[in-house]
């Protein structure tokens, strides 16, 4: 290799002791005639795409496709934002449970709200949070994604819907097909909940969503007593829906069904609890909000 470039050296001093002429319309100056070139510029996905594709929490450029939100769709993107210091001056995106991936969760939760004109809690949907890969992020990326999506139910077994149309304003305004109702509940042989279909407030059921607990501090229920405190949470949720006491007569008012998000949404700080008024044996054909100490009377006491 030191052979060769000795070579062009050689033969460079040859045509400068030549003094060989430049060609017409050159001047020798390779950049001093060139417009700046423009800042390289990443792919960043837009809000209020839809897309065909299951929801992922890393999102590849060559996996990106947006389709028109009429047609079946899968994900919507309610909102694009860009992660922060610390967390944007890391080498690698911020992992699940990171400081970072929680602040990410957090603005998506809040932006969700907002796009579906009320809180998204209390219908069947679902959120997440994608984020560039190792690769995006190593070019300067640092957008993520904030996701929605419908399911056909928030039990833990919920699948997912292909709905046609997006979900922006879904919850503003009247009553919506998404937003949580009543529900026909059936035990299975161990007194643990079998099925829990949604019907109409108007048909045969025995329990009926009062609302969002917020479980705060409190670790993800993993036995006995930490469900208790999630069941009395719910409870005092209950009673503030349909009007009774907060008092010891309330466990004996209704039995109560406590759903908070999986673990993994636990991690990103997600506290929120679905609760729901379950009364064993009896068939309401009506809602029980705001009815009050009769609708609702002592009856496990």
């Amino acid at each position: 290799m030191r052979h060769r470039l000795g070579i062009v050296a050689v033969l460079g001093s040859v045509l400068l002791a030549a003094g060989c002429a430049k060609p017409g319309g050159v001047d020798g100056d390779l950049t001093n005639g060139w417009s700046a070139m423009a800042a390289a510029s990443g792919f960043e996905p837009n809000t209020g795409a839809c897309h065909n594709a299951n929801f992922s929490p890393v999102g590849p450029r060559g996996t990106y496709e947006e389709v028109d939100c009429a047609a079946k769709h899968r994900t919507e993107t309610v909102y694009v934002g860009t992660y922060e210091s610390p967390a944007a001056d890391a080498d690698v995106p911020p992992a699940d449970g990171s400081a970072g991936a929680k602040a990410a969760y957090s603005v998506c939760d809040q932006k969700t709200t907002t796009f579906a004109g009320g809180p998204w809690r209390n219908a069947r949907l679902w959120i997440g949070v994608t984020r560039p890969t190792e690769a995006a992020w190593s070019g300067g990326a640092r957008w993520y994604r904030c996701e929605v999506l419908e399911l056909n139910s928030v039990e833990d077994d919920g699948g997912l819907v292909q709905r046609e149309g997006s979900l922006r304003n879904v919850l503003a305004g009247g009553p919506s097909d998404v937003q949580l109702t009543c529900y026909a509940i059936q035990l299975d042989g161990n007194g643990a909940i079998a099925t829990m279909p949604a019907v109409s407030c108007s048909a045969k059921h025995n329990g009926e969503f009062t609302g969002v607990w917020f479980a705060k501090d409190l670790n993800y229920p993993k036995d006995d007593a930490t469900w208790a405190k999630f069941h009395d949470g719910c409870r005092a949720l209950i009673a503030d829906y349909v009007g009774v006491p907060k008092d010891d007569d309330l466990q004996y008012r209704t039995g109560v069904v406590s759903l908070p998000g999986g673990a993994d949404v636990w991690a990103l700080g997600d506290r929120g609890v679905r609760c729901y008024m379950w009364l064993d044996g009896v068939e309401l054909t009506s809602s029980l909000k705001g009815k009050g100490i009769k609708s609702l009377p002592v009856q496990y006491k």
